[in-house]
């Protein structure tokens, strides 16, 4: 396949640029292994995106996708192996094919942070979950721990408030890093215990 540019990530950053490329009248490619709309499809509730009332992760990425496509980019369910550049032209090998283009766009957006204690990895998807929107109904009832400080885990907390018994947010700094309505809104609720100046051991 030929195209004039390759995105490689379907997040918000990749799936603005197909956009932009598509509707300047290139021929574009973006490519991503998971679902488009990247970290995006973790959020349950955004309420600060410009020009929108609240609105749900999912939703937002959807939005972003049907305009990149509806400009005339091509998204593809592919996950990129590796890139070469011969006579000025990328070439990028995925699982699927092969891929020449005459510029790459490296989205490759965000990453969840891990711990690195002990137990983490063992009860991954046992109880320890990187996604509060997609794995919160299990929890339903349960007393749930979340750790972190900024955005995403003030927002995962309110989230997982609705569903659990008890949720516990843990922060090893002494304040948070996350906006201030965010923490205003987790200091209002009544079954969000804060726990700061704390560090997760195991």
């Amino acid at each position: 396949m030929k195209c004039d540019i390759l995105v490689i990530g379907c997040g918000p950053a990749g799936l603005s640029a197909a956009a932009y490329g598509a509707r300047a009248g290139y021929n574009v490619v973006a490519i991503d292994g998971l679902a488009p709309g990247g970290q995006l499809l973790y959020i349950d509730e955004i309420e600060n995106y410009p020009g929108m009332e609240s609105t749900s992760g999912y939703a937002l990425a959807e939005s972003f996708e049907k305009q990149a496509t509806q400009f005339g980019a091509r998204i593809e369910f592919w996950e990129a192996k590796s890139i070469t550049k011969k006579d000025g032209i990328f070439i990028v090998e995925t699982n699927n094919e092969s891929i020449e283009a005459k510029a790459v766009i490296l989205a490759s957006g965000a990453r969840h942070r891990h711990l690195g204690v002990p137990g983490e990895e063992e009860y991954q998807g046992k109880g320890v979950s990187y996604c509060a929107t997609c794995d919160g109904p299990f929890f339903k009832g349960k007393t749930i721990a979340v750790v972190g400080g900024g955005d995403t885990a003030l927002t995962d907390a309110l989230y997982l408030s609705k569903l659990g018994k008890e949720v516990h947010l843990i922060h090893r700094r002494d304040q948070f890093r996350g906006q201030k309505a965010l923490e205003d809104r987790v200091r209002a609720k009544e079954n969000i215990v804060l726990h700061l100046s704390m560090n997760v051991k195991s």
